[in-house]
């Protein structure tokens, strides 16, 4: 596996960069194949101080990502909380990745086109005052199904998905709904 340990606002000294480097080589008991891992330690000027630090971990394995954030009041606490964060996403990938080769047949009938409460919706926008674009990400989307890219947001742990919809040749957005469902913002090119 290999690991990138960075800080935003607090330097990674080698004590940190050694509990980091023990703890996730943890997960390679649950999950063999993580092929890259990244952490970012960050510190945070917050009132309160049981939040003061935040530890970010991602990890990608076979096309999968998995990502997990936890805060605490010392950086050690925080690795601590996110990686019993990271080893629930990882078990629960393996599960799930067990379970889709045991129900081949029953994944590929819902894939078809039984996809549940996806549903679109369209909101007003409201304006509130200038707004600026203070990160920018580059994702690599990649072509899968709806049930596919719900299961991959879980696994991010995100309200929001961006995937190319292997069955509409589309590029969609899969957002969780306030209600518990998910809905489904797909794109058209047009005048």
């Amino acid at each position: 596996m290999q690991l990138l340990i960075k800080g935003k606002n607090v330097e990674v000294t080698d004590p940190i960069r050694t509990y980091v480097q023990k703890k996730l080589s943890r997960l390679d008991r649950y999950l063999d194949n993580i092929s890259q891992a990244e952490v970012e330690v960050s510190m945070e000027k917050t009132k309160a101080a049981t939040d003061r630090y935040a530890v970010e971990v991602t990890m990608l394995t076979n096309g999968a990502i998995l990502r997990g954030e936890e805060r605490g009041a010392d950086v050690y606490t925080a690795v601590d909380s996110v990686l019993d964060v990271m080893q629930r996403r990882v078990t629960r990938f393996k599960e799930k990745r067990y379970a889709r080769g045991r129900a081949g047949a029953a994944r590929g009938a819902l894939a078809q086109g039984e996809p549940g409460e996806l549903i679109e919706e369209e909101t007003e926008e409201g304006e509130v005052g200038q707004p600026k674009v203070v990160r920018t990400k580059l994702v690599s989307v990649k072509p899968m199904s709806e049930v596919e890219a719900v299961e991959q947001m879980e696994l991010l742990g995100h309200d929001f998905f961006l995937f190319y919809n292997s069955s509409t040749e589309r590029i969609g957005v899969l957002y969780r709904r306030h209600d518990g469902n998910y809905g489904l913002i797909e794109s058209e090119i047009g005048a």
